[in-house]
């Protein structure tokens, strides 16, 4: 038995638009997978990012405690300089007594 021409165009044809709905339908695969890797790599980005934030906030209120604290320790050690020049005679540096031996 022959296949009417008309019917054996329509066969290929059928067959060609078949053959593109399995190819989109890979592509398609292939897009969601890829899709669904940059989710995933995004969401450990923005894990990483929050993670980094926090560590960064606590790094800036530790670097303005010690800052703090060295302020409190230069007025503190200003002070008992002063006290010391007012309490010693003379160059507390020992200078003026080696210039006169």
């Amino acid at each position: 038995m022959t296949i009417p021409p008309r019917l054996n165009d329509a066969l290929k044809r059928l067959t060609s638009a078949l053959d593109q709905l399995d190819a989109a339908q890979s592509r398609r695969a292939l897009a969601d997978r890829n899709r669904s890797n940059l989710d995933e790599e995004l969401a450990v980005m923005q894990d990483d990012r929050s993670h980094l934030a926090v560590e960064l906030d606590a790094a800036l209120a530790r670097a303005r405690t010690l800052a703090l604290a060295n302020e409190e320790a230069h007025a503190k050690l200003s002070k008992i300089a002063g006290t010391l020049r007012q309490i010693l005679p003379g160059d507390p540096t020992g200078m003026e007594d080696e210039e006169h031996s």
